[in-house]
């Protein structure tokens, strides 16, 4: 062979190729003079690591970002209660939105560039190779995994540098707090959801009106197959007008009232062919808004839910999984459409403290 002499045990010059096996001519062969680990560079100390004036000024850095997280915490938290919002004042809304931002932006800016200064100038900085395992680790392991936390507690300084453990303690308490506030002020201004949903505007002889002139109907003017979208009598004039028109707006239809199929404990809760539903679906809380004349059919347009009017609003598509509540209506002397009363039960969608039995 032309490359015999490349072989141990031959005289002659040697390349740079090693046979790996020569029980195999056709082994595979490597490089001897393959590019070998460089291994890491040289530590190079921080000006923390060699003067102990330096580190104790980034210490206090840190403990001082820290302390301004926590005043911006406590600025949000006075800022909600110092520009609250007001019905209906855009401009109120803005500084509340302001100023209760600036303040948790502070906040959480500060956290951030306190981590991110403390792990960069005093924690420990010694380069480091972890090796990956594809299956679980032994006890032997598992017990070296504990220690490799308690060496990072020892390197970062948790525990020896008071100051900053107690200054990062005391931000990230502080920090959800004027979360807790926000999101309170999702919820009703008084009492439970329960209590706010289960009563909307309507009662006993409130006339059903148009939406959104607010001119009252009489019977007459509702055909069989015509649709209304309908709400109580006195809406427009109301402070909160978008809250109360969100529980209480209602879709009027007439039927053939031989094409009810009305349960006994609802048979007087519609006048001659004629029923209100909430316009509310009981999915998602969308406005149900599209009637299909010859099949009786209302839909949903966000999410494809059906309601069968011929059955009491009964769900026959979609993912709502309760039927639209309905209700109860009459004439007045003056054949102007009324409520009987409230809602019976909660309009929109589900809670945890929903029942059924309201208004009864």
């Amino acid at each position: 062979m032309a490359n015999d002499t490349n072989l141990p045990g031959h005289d002659g010059p040697s390349d740079s190729l090693v046979p790996v096996s020569t029980a195999d001519p056709g082994t595979a062969v490597e490089r001897s003079d393959a590019l070998r680990n460089p291994g890491l560079p040289p530590h190079r100390l921080r000006v923390t690591d060699t003067d102990p004036k330096k580190a104790k000024t980034a210490e206090r850095v840190i403990v001082a970002l820290f302390y301004v997280s926590l005043v911006g915490s406590i600025f949000a938290m006075a800022a909600y209660f110092a520009f609250p919002i007001k019905p209906n004042d855009l401009g109120s809304v803005r500084l509340n939105n302001v100023f209760v931002g600036i303040g948790l932006s502070f906040a959480l800016l500060a956290i951030g560039v306190a981590a991110i200064h403390w792990s960069k100038v005093l924690m420990d900085d010694h380069e480091g190779i972890d090796i990956r395992h594809p299956v679980k680790g032994d006890p032997k392991t598992q017990a070296r995994a504990v220690e490799i936390f308690r060496q990072a507690d020892r390197e970062s300084g948790f525990n020896r540098r008071v100051l900053i453990r107690n200054g990062m303690i005391a931000a990230f308490a502080a920090l959800p707090f004027p979360a807790i506030f926000l999101f309170r002020d999702l919820g009703p201004s008084a009492g439970t959801p329960a209590e706010a949903f289960s009563h909307t505007m309507w009662k006993a002889g409130t006339r059903l009106t148009k939406d959104p002139t607010g001119d009252p109907i009489r019977a007459s003017d509702v055909t069989i197959g015509s649709v209304f979208h309908v709400i109580p009598e006195g809406l427009n004039d109301t402070e909160d007008v978008l809250e109360e028109k969100g529980k209480a707006a209602v879709l009027l239809m007439r039927l053939e009232p031989g094409d009810l199929h009305v349960s006994p404990e609802k048979r007087t809760w519609n006048y001659d062919g004629i029923v209100a539903y909430s316009k509310i679906c009981t999915h998602v809380g969308c406005p149900v808004a599209l009637y299909e004349q010859e099949t009786h059919h209302l839909l949903c347009p966000c999410h494809q839910s059906q309601f069968d009017i011929t059955r009491e609003a009964a769900v026959i598509f979609g993912p709502a999984v309760r039927p639209l509540p309905q209700l109860p209506i009459t004439v007045d002397s003056e054949g102007y459409l009324v409520a009987r009363s409230d809602f019976h039960e909660p309009v929109g969608p589900s809670f945890w403290e929903r029942r059924g039995d309201y208004n009864v």
